[in-house]
């Protein structure tokens, strides 16, 4: 998108600016890679811990890899409200920045603080739910029991979760993307040095099993938790954005927060939720069905977490122009996120369709050649189903990206709560009343996420979130970032 006409002949230094290729111009290409690589390579170390985590618990048994996914999606089901609502400190943070009132960060950093701190003791709480949860899923008992103790352990590191998002979500908003890369780099080789350790029973450890990956997510939670702090302690750094100063309480801002880091919570929460239940449906048609679905998602982790990265430095660059006053240039910003995520997982899609193998070799390692023969053909027709709806998945991430740097986050919330019922309805009708397997599920799932990226297309084609804005009105900057 072009800059503003002026209604002049004369171009000046910011026309001849706005003018630029789409590699070297404001928002364009190089900006764009420039903010958002490193979260590529951050959301990306997520997908090598959590591919080799499964692939692990693979290795360990083909009933441990088909619990992990239910209770791991019922986990972040009950982090949602606190981990939506802690994230959102990117926009503000963003936003703030734009408008060059570096006084208000550190404020809004520790609200989100205290939001983490404060879901602590409901998440432990809910432990005590977990049994009664998952005897009512209808997976075999075994499985069940598997569920129960990973879903219990990985409670241990939700305050670190909640704690983390909240440091990475400052320094995202800042555009200091490189300090969530390093930290997140090490904190997955954590992750995964202790899975070996703990699962197998390696270097003097005990055999652990499932809990023993629980607990290794848990303890590099902490540990990032860790990184953050002692890269806040900088005093440059808690000069510039008065960390220390913004500790205190801030009723106002903290509502504010609430009002629209809340919805986006929500949404979240429905939606996590409606996949958790399409997920104990599919379980209802046995443990190889849901060996194969769990296989099929950890794959497509590799097309859609690093896409995430690039989501999150459009939600930076959005909140940024939105709080400097250059609408046409966050619209850019948008287009140009756009373009990097298709041209990725359209790329990796075709690879899924014509070499499935080379994302199986992994899992195959350590697992029965038998047993993983039958996965090994029903995740290969899963893949065509993911490579189907990964142009859509990229519309998904990148426009709910733009629209939440704007804090159009109850349109989010509202969409969500209206798509999420019929496919898990779809689901359950059909596995119910006729018997329909795991095509079915699949085909219901495309079709969800097909219409949700098309929706929030349309949202930001209206336009509406351009004259959005989730800070203060009166601290808004001068439309010269």
């Amino acid at each position: 998108m072009q800059g503003t006409n002026r209604g002049s002949s004369e171009t000046g230094p910011h026309d001849a600016e706005e003018q630029g290729g789409w590699w070297s111009r404001p928002c364009g290409g190089r900006e764009m890679l420039g903010l958002a690589l490193p979260l590529v390579i951050s959301t990306a170390s997520w997908t090598v811990m959590n591919f080799t985590d499964r692939m692990f618990l693979l290795w360990f048994s083909t009933e441990a890899m088909a619990a992990a996914m239910p209770a791991g999606m019922f986990y972040f089901a009950v982090l949602c409200f606190p981990f939506g609502v802690c994230s959102f400190v990117t926009t503000f943070v963003a936003q703030y920045r734009g408008a060059n009132r570096p006084e208000q960060i550190g404020l809004a950093v520790w609200q989100g603080v205290r939001i983490a701190l404060w879901s602590i003791p409901l998440l432990l709480a809910t432990c005590a739910l977990a049994p009664w949860v998952f005897s009512l899923s209808g997976h075999d008992p075994a499985i069940a029991e598997l569920e129960v103790t990973y879903y219990q352990v990985l409670t241990l590191g939700g305050g670190g979760v909640l704690l983390s998002v909240t440091f990475s979500s400052f320094f995202t908003g800042l555009g200091r993307t490189r300090v969530v890369m390093v930290v997140d780099a090490i904190g997955a080789a954590i992750n995964i040095a202790l899975d070996y350790a703990w699962i197998f029973g390696r270097w003097g450890f005990p055999e652990m099993g499932i809990a023993g990956a629980a607990l290794a997510t848990a303890v590099s939670q902490w540990a990032q938790v860790g990184m953050y702090v002692l890269v806040m302690r900088g005093a440059e750094l808690r000069r510039q954005c008065q960390l220390s100063e913004g500790r205190r309480a801030d009723r106002k801002l903290m509502r504010r927060l609430l009002r629209y880091g809340g919805p986006n919570g929500l949404q979240m929460l429905v939606e996590v939720a409606a996949f958790a239940v399409f997920l104990l449906l599919v379980g209802r048609l046995g443990s190889e069905a849901m060996a194969a679905t769990t296989l099929a998602f950890n794959i497509n982790s590799v097309a859609f977490v690093p896409m995430l990265g690039v989501g999150l430095a459009v939600t930076t660059m959005v909140g940024h122009q939105l709080g400097a006053k250059q609408p046409d240039r966050a619209a850019r910003a948008a287009w140009t996120g756009l373009w990097i995520a298709e041209l990725y997982m359209g790329t990796i899609a075709v690879f899924y369709v014509a070499t499935p193998d080379f994302f199986l070799f992994g899992h195959a390692q350590g697992t029965d050649p038998a047993v993983f023969a039958r996965l090994r053909d029903m995740t290969v027709v899963l893949l065509r189903f993911v490579a189907a709806y990964s142009v859509f998945d990229a519309l998904n991430v990148i426009f709910v990206g733009a629209i939440k740097g704007a804090g159009d986050t109850r349109f989010i919330l509202l969409t969500t709560a209206i798509l999420s019922p019929p496919p898990v309805l779809a689901a359950w009708w059909g596995i119910t009343y006729h018997g329909w397997g795991i095509l079915w599920c699949w085909m219901v799932l495309t079709g969800w996420v097909c219409a949700l990226g098309l929706v929030y297309l349309a949202r930001f084609l209206r336009g509406r979130w351009r004259r959005m804005t989730v800070i203060e009105p009166d601290l808004l900057g001068n439309g010269e970032p």
